[in-house]
């Protein structure tokens, strides 16, 4: 009898982890998920766990025991008010999620990070974003994937000006992004999370940085 894997999402209200929820939910490879809220979904399912947890303090939280974590925290400089806040969605979260998982003895950690991510990088946004990369890398888990995406596309709850007109502009030109432009297309958050569900349960692509034109095939 094939033993059926748990999986725990981190996230699950936002754009990509709406549907990761779903696809976790709906997937054969899952008997048990887990989702970490800050306040109850509106959804029900008999392999459905919800968990209600204060990030802030999540490294005083009990062992996971999931096979499989997913991690779709993230949020913007706007809607958190400041950088530092900013930083603590986007870097201190996820990172305490990954330390638990790790020691809980998660097989496979999968984040979604960023288009640019760089601990290098000049730019704030992708800065934070490298930093998350390589301080997750450092726990020394057995697989972890850091998906970049593109500009995400999708129905988000809050308006985001600046994205949506980088998403019309991204449209018109998606057909003229070929070979190494291929990853700057804008990205359906359908796809991300069913390129999430795939890696994780298909070995679709090897641990390590997965860039947005290879989460679109993935998650086509």
């Amino acid at each position: 009898m094939t033993r059926h894997r748990s999986a725990l999402i981190a996230g699950a209200s936002g754009l990509v982890g709406q549907h990761l929820l779903s696809d976790l939910l709906h997937s054969e490879a899952y008997g048990r998920v887990i989702a970490l809220v800050r306040r109850p979904l509106a959804v029900q399912h008999e392999k459905l766990e919800q968990r209600v947890v204060d990030f802030a303090r999540l490294a005083e939280a009990p062992a996971l025991a999931a096979d499989d974590v997913f991690c779709c925290l993230g949020t913007t400089i706007r809607v958190a008010g400041s950088e530092a806040a900013f930083r603590a969605v986007d870097h201190d979260y996820p990172l305490a999620l990954a330390r638990l998982a790790h020691a809980s003895g998660a097989q496979r950690f999968l984040i979604v990070s960023a288009l640019g991510a760089d601990a290098a990088s000049k730019v704030f946004y992708n800065r934070v974003k490298g930093e998350t990369e390589r301080d997750i890398a450092a726990l020394g888990m057995p697989a972890c994937w850091y998906l970049r995406p593109s500009l995400l596309d999708g129905a988000r709850t809050e308006l985001r000006p600046g994205e949506r007109i980088g998403l019309l502009i991204g449209r018109i030109v998606a057909p003229l992004m070929r070979g190494s432009l291929a990853r700057y297309r804008p990205i359906g958050a359908a796809t991300v999370a069913r390129a999430m569900l795939r890696i994780a349960t298909r070995d679709a692509a090897a641990p390590g940085v997965v860039e947005s034109e290879v989460i679109a095939r993935l998650g086509a």
